[in-house]
């Protein structure tokens, strides 16, 4: 265990290739551990490992995390941690949420719960020491649509005159206006 993102995962595979059959015994599993101390959000959460670490690669996948609205968890070595925070910074922007927890399950575990900014700013003080597991947050919708409600109706009255349902309609004005569908379809039903 845990053999995620770990030299076990080629050994299970061999394993398999050779019939040879693999039980797990449940183990301590450093990303599960670490979400589940972090203080982010457990509902939904997408496993990254370690980012690539040559060029292209490596921007491709920090790139592909920049929408992400489900909790990440990144690992990373602690002669790496500042240049990945910065990378991090770069793409997702300082002041995005997350948890540093180091040593999971070890003597000297510790989270830290901070922004990317704020743990640039800690480690440029105190070297990292340890093994990282980064908890980082999702990207969070926009706080508020752009329209108004009152606006948004519009959008439900347009699709609807597409005759359009109003379930079809509400949905269709969701995407354009950020409002949830729900919103919007309960507004139009309590406007009739």
């Amino acid at each position: 265990m845990p053999a995620i993102s770990d030299p076990g995962e080629d050994l299970v595979r061999l394993c398999a290739r050779e019939g040879i059959k693999v039980c797990c015994v449940p183990g301590a599993c450093a990303a599960v551990s670490a979400l589940a101390v972090s203080g982010q959000s457990t509902q939904r959460f997408t496993f990254e490992g370690f980012i690539n670490t040559s060029g292209k690669n490596r921007s491709e996948h920090l790139e592909s995390l920049r929408n992400e609205k489900r909790t990440m968890i990144v690992y990373e070595a602690p002669h790496k941690l500042t240049g990945t925070l910065e990378d991090l910074k770069e793409v997702l922007g300082g002041d995005r949420e997350l948890s540093l927890c180091r040593e999971i399950t070890k003597l000297y575990e510790e989270t830290i719960r901070t922004t990317i900014d704020g743990a640039l700013e800690l480690y440029t003080k105190i070297p990292p020491k340890g093994e990282y597991v980064l908890v980082i947050k999702g990207k969070q919708d926009a706080a508020e649509p752009e329209m108004t409600l009152s606006e948004a109706l519009g959008r439900v009255e347009f699709y609807r005159a597409e005759d359009k349902s109003l379930k079809q309609a509400a949905k269709l004005a969701a995407e354009d206006t950020g409002y949830s569908k729900n919103v919007l379809y309960n507004a139009a039903v309590e406007k009739a």
